[in-house]
């Protein structure tokens, strides 16, 4: 199971990678192994909204079933990941890097604090 030291990660299964005033969310490794082949993304919030943490900012289709994407910190949205609009399974291939899925400005960058690491990431998909 790839779970990268340096990302931060939520018992919802989305991960987050702070680079400068921007953070990268996407799902994990372990999720999109349990979801399948990803056939579609779907960001239910615009560029340029106010997204709050836990609030539901997307979904993943799968071939056998949909989940719903929880933003991990309060934050704008500042890009979608159109790359994964034509190719889905970038998801599956690469979901800490060409997978990932919103770029945002979070409110109060010391929130990503409060998320797992990957060490406590990997108690909650051990249970």
């Amino acid at each position: 199971m790839n779970l990268p030291e340096n990302l931060k990660y939520t018992k919802d299964h989305e991960w987050v990678r702070l680079e400068g005033e921007e953070a990268y969310i996407g799902i994990t490794d372990f999720a999109q192994s349990e979801l399948g082949d990803i056939v579609y993304v779907d960001v239910s919030v615009g560029e340029g909204d106010t997204v709050d943490a836990d609030e539901v900012f997307g979904s993943v289709e799968a071939v056998k079933t949909v989940s719903d994407l929880f933003m991990p910190v309060t934050g704008e949205l500042l890009e979608i990941n159109e790359g994964i609009e034509e190719a889905p399974e970038k998801v599956n291939e690469d979901p800490y890097g060409e997978g990932w899925m919103i770029k945002i400005k979070p409110e109060n960058p010391a929130d990503l604090e409060d998320l797992l690491t990957a060490e406590g990431y990997k108690e909650v998909i051990a249970q």
